[in-house]
């Protein structure tokens, strides 16, 4: 998928399908030799006959041979990739966008932050923190999740959560008996969580969890030029044509979706901007 053409749409057959969720589902496609991406990017898939949606990149960037969309059937095209299975094709074009600031962040502690899907767009960022363990001080998660049976990537939580080398806690907002983690909203993770001005945050998740998260952090004493978001709304051309996704004067496709907080910081707590 290397082209000097931004609109160039290659056919990539799913190789792969995992249903991560009743609603969410994980392709697996195979690019062309030589395809890149950063973490925090994403590629447009394209459905023939019903159109095409912004998908941040989940897979491991250290094996771009492997190219993974996460999905949450929630509009007309996600509906519609829903029942694709392997073998199906797909247009993918990309990858686009502002990428999470990791090679920035070698010698900080590291927290990243997530609410619901929004692990997936951290989970690259994660990846490559882990896969270069050294070179980063100490490495925390917190996610919240509306249920235990809503978490996403269980098992690759469970397994990062049995590491000596990283932190992981998570926090579900409803839980029966068998749930014998803590229950609330993923804030009240960060207010048990020791944290230091010099701290990196990296945070991912429904813009409302994000803004009383922004709050927490600010109160316990993370500047707010320590903080990256990724803010995935309202995208539709990916090349900052369509006008869609302006915010504060800058396009979320382009100089996002992955922004350092102070810069977006005044349109972010305007509503229905």
């Amino acid at each position: 998928m290397i082209t000097s053409n931004p609109y160039m749409l290659r056919p990539l057959p799913i190789i792969a399908r995992r249903d991560e969720l009743p609603d969410v589902f994980t392709f697996t496609f195979e690019p062309e030799a030589g395809f890149q991406f950063l973490p925090g990017q994403f590629n447009m898939l394209y459905l023939h006959g019903v159109g095409e949606v912004p998908i941040s990149i989940c897979g491991d960037p250290g094996d771009p041979a492997r190219l993974q969309h996460t999905i949450r059937a929630v509009g007309t095209v996600t509906r519609a990739l829903q029942p694709l299975a392997a073998g199906d094709v797909l247009g993918v074009r990309g990858p686009y966008g502002q990428p999470w600031p990791i090679d920035e962040l070698c010698g900080r502690d590291v927290v990243f932050i997530a609410g619901g899907l929004g692990l997936a767009p951290l989970r690259p960022a994660i990846l490559r923190v882990l896969s270069r363990r050294a070179q980063y001080g100490a490495v925390t998660l917190l996610y919240g999740a509306r249920t235990p049976s809503d978490m996403l990537y269980a098992r690759e939580l469970a397994s990062w959560r049995g590491r000596f080398d990283c932190r992981v806690e998570v926090i579900v907002d409803r839980a029966g008996p068998d749930w014998f983690g803590p229950v609330g909203v993923v804030t009240k993770l960060i207010a048990a969580t020791q944290l230091e001005p010099d701290d990196a945050v990296l945070m991912c998740g429904p813009e409302i969890m994000m803004r009383f998260a922004v709050h927490e952090l600010e109160r316990s004493g993370v500047p707010r030029q320590a903080i990256y978001l990724s803010l995935e709304r309202s995208m539709k051309c990916a090349v900052g044509l369509c006008g869609h996704c302006q915010l504060a004067g800058q396009f979320v496709c382009t100089d996002g979706p992955v922004f350092r907080f102070d810069r977006v910081a005044d349109a972010f707590f305007t509503r229905d901007l």
